[in-house]
């Protein structure tokens, strides 16, 4: 089930909110986790097993960890459970990969080949494994007080609202609200508000620029046309944009209406200055992640100059590979690492001297170019999309259709917070509360345009996929 969907607007959605609401405080938490149990089922029913069993195992690990009486014990007991966690999503995620290369290995060498059958990938698994994890880092650190019930626990790690594709909220910063929280008539509306911008962008916006996007991608890349080529890429560059900002607006706003307060994931990435400030505006909790629970542990910038070149590294190739079990998302990382050295070495000096269009233009590009390895499945074919790119040639081509002036109107708004008028706008649209004249200007577009228009388009067509859904 997404949320992007019939079945979850006007069926499961509804229903939930009425019960939710309805039951006594004391029941809400419970009513959220069957919820949840059910709203992931729905879509991987064969997978909830393994997911409730990880759950329990993960609570009781870090229940005995946090009573250990010395610290050495401490240690094991989060090594376990974060290893626990590393292996199943090695195993889910990573085996097919691995197998590949190893038969690619062996083919070379003339050995015979492994028989292998292909591994299902359960729909969400690097989000709570990810939130697993900090579960346990948290608790060992001392940042947050375990959880005393496993119901609480299985709670904070399958909410639906973040489950499927984030963002990655952190124990310490939720802890005290599946204790116990008040929800406000404000919040709900506030919350159904920032729902149904998520829905629109991702319904009338990226699913449109899918329907430019997949076409181009799906030619040969070596026959396209250089500006078919970068009519492609441009359209991938928003679509991915609109589609998992869409989906974080949804969880934001969702969280909201049940008296949660999820972290911010995204703050008009394409705005950026430099790659380095790109990363702290897109997917905003993964570097914070990477950051609290990889680079510092790894030394971040406190060990010399070189050792931070190298942490970097690690972290952007880790990334890449959190993202797919592929060498497209390896170099992806790194594509990324080298843009973080390259800043500290010079670029953020050059681009200051450059002035603030010059800068957020080669972010940009810099940037869409480097999701050409994340769109195309394999390396030879990321080379021949950029030989498409740069080689300035004729060929085949997408004939114009509507969806080009969805890509013009998403450049429009990606754009607009650069503008003194379009970052008040933004900040209006995404306030954490709305101001009165604000929520009733929003709640009639939304009324009169979003909602009728996506539920329609949804109705009309079966084509909504969420990208982030196969990482």
């Amino acid at each position: 089930m997404v949320f992007s969907s019939i079945t979850f607007l006007l069926y499961f959605l509804p229903l939930f909110l009425l019960i939710y609401y309805l039951v006594p405080s004391k029941w809400q938490n419970f009513t959220l986790l069957f919820s949840s149990l059910v709203f992931y089922a729905y879509g991987a029913p064969k997978f909830l097993p393994i997911f409730l069993v990880m759950m329990f195992f993960n609570w009781q690990l870090t229940k005995r960890m946090h009573l250990s009486p010395t610290l050495k014990r401490k240690k094991w007991l989060l090594a376990a459970s974060v290893i626990l966690n590393l292996l199943v999503l090695g195993y889910f995620k990573y085996m097919n990969f691995f197998v590949d290369n190893l038969n690619a290995l062996l083919q070379l060498t003339d050995h015979n080949l492994i028989n292998f059958n292909r591994i299902a990938l359960p729909i969400g698994i690097s989000f709570f494994t990810f939130q697993s994890i900090t579960y346990t880092v948290d608790v060992f650190r001392g940042d947050a007080e375990p959880l005393k019930n496993c119901t609480d626990y299985m709670l904070y790690i399958s909410m639906f609202p973040q489950l499927i594709a984030g963002p990655i909220v952190r124990f310490n910063s939720i802890a005290t609200q599946i204790r116990g929280r008040q929800i406000s008539m404000e919040d709900r509306v506030n919350g159904f508000c920032r729902f149904m911008i998520g829905l629109g962008k991702k319904v009338l916006i990226a699913n449109q620029l899918a329907l430019l996007a997949d076409p181009i991608f799906a030619m040969s890349y070596q026959d396209i046309s250089t500006a078919t080529a970068w009519i492609g890429i441009l359209a991938y560059t928003f679509q991915i944009y609109f589609d998992f900002s869409g989906y974080s607006d949804m969880a934001i706003g969702l969280g909201k209406m049940l008296g949660f307060r999820f972290p911010e994931n995204f703050d008009a990435p394409y705005t950026s200055l430099s790659i380095s400030e790109f990363w702290r505006r897109w997917h905003i909790t993964l570097g914070a992640f990477m950051k609290s629970y990889l680079y510092i542990p790894l030394g971040g910038n406190r060990k010399g100059v070189a050792r931070t070149y190298l942490n970097l590294v690690i972290v952007f190739l880790l990334s890449g590979f959190w993202h797919g079990a592929s060498w497209n998302f390896v170099m992806w990382g790194a594509f990324h690492g080298v843009f973080l050295i390259l800043d500290r070495l010079f670029m953020l000096k050059t681009l200051d001297k450059l002035g603030r269009l010059p800068s957020i233009t080669l972010t940009f590009f810099a940037v869409a170019a480097g999701w050409v390895l994340f769109r195309t499945e394999t390396l030879s074919g990321a080379m021949h999309f950029y030989q498409a790119m740069f080689a300035f040639r004729s060929g085949t081509s997408l004939q114009w259709q509507p969806q080009h002036l969805f890509l013009l109107l998403a450049a429009l708004i990606s754009f607009a917070p650069a503008t003194s008028i379009g970052q008040k706008t933004m900040q209006k649209l995404f306030a954490e509360h709305y101001s009165p004249k604000s929520l009733t200007i929003i709640f009639i577009f939304i009324l009169l345009i979003i909602l009728p228009l996506s539920v329609g388009s949804l109705a009309s067509n079966n084509f909504n996929p969420f990208i982030y859904f196969r990482f």
